[in-house]
């Protein structure tokens, strides 16, 4: 049943519109795996793509804003708190997976590890030295979301994270095994959306948008 059927008693069910936003471009996007280091910013790049989602997020409904407790969510959810005049609400279980003994090394060099097979290949099995493992990292932003759409029933929420705990909720929606999570393209300030259906299974309606008016996607 979608969000034009109706219940028993004749009354329209209307889906929960998740919308799910990655942080804007940092001086190390792309670079180096930051986790959970404080301190990193975004970019000017950056700062224009968080006023950008702002845009397109002109016209939608936004009943709440939450973020992740990363210096560069919180950054980029700054413009559509001024466009909504809402407050966005800090949520420790949005932040990055905690990549441990990881954090702060470049790309390059991790690649040359025999352990990045595994996070490419088989994530499901994976945990960071140290730190979260990517099955961790998901159940944890499938809770979240969950209890963030039942706080907002009928509502549309706008959720600011990073690019794999993103990936990885979106794999759950999509019914997708966790190791297959690494397909799925969250480019920066890039906007996804998860409709929930009381009783039913999620509908994701976008993937890595980066163009167009938000508006159409909540009646």
């Amino acid at each position: 049943m979608t969000d034009s059927q109706s219940t028993a008693a004749g009354t329209p069910q209307k889906p929960t519109t998740v919308i799910l936003v990655r942080h804007g471009r940092t001086p190390t996007t792309g670079q180096v795996l930051p986790g959970r280091a404080p301190g990193l910013y975004l970019s000017q790049t950056g700062r224009d793509q968080a006023q950008h989602v702002a845009d397109r997020l002109a016209g939608v409904p936004v009943s709440a804003i939450y973020t992740s407790p990363m210096e560069r969510t919180r950054e980029t959810a700054e413009p559509t708190e001024r466009a909504t005049r809402l407050t966005a609400v800090v949520e420790p279980d949005l932040i990055e997976c905690d990549f441990g003994d990881w954090t702060g090394r470049t790309l390059t060099e991790l690649m040359k590890l025999p352990e990045w097979s595994a996070v490419q290949r088989t994530p499901s099995s994976f945990r960071f030295p140290n730190g979260e493992s990517f099955s961790h990292m998901q159940a944890r932003m499938v809770d979240v979301v969950e209890r963030i759409q039942g706080a907002h029933p009928g509502g549309t929420v706008v959720c600011f994270s990073h690019a794999d705990p993103l990936k990885a909720l979106l794999a759950h929606a999509l019914g997708s095994h966790l190791d297959q999570f690494q397909r799925i393209v969250v480019d920066p300030c890039s906007v996804s959306v998860i409709a929930y259906h009381p009783g039913q299974a999620p509908q994701v309606l976008r993937v890595n948008s980066t163009e167009g008016s938000l508006a159409s996607l909540v009646s």
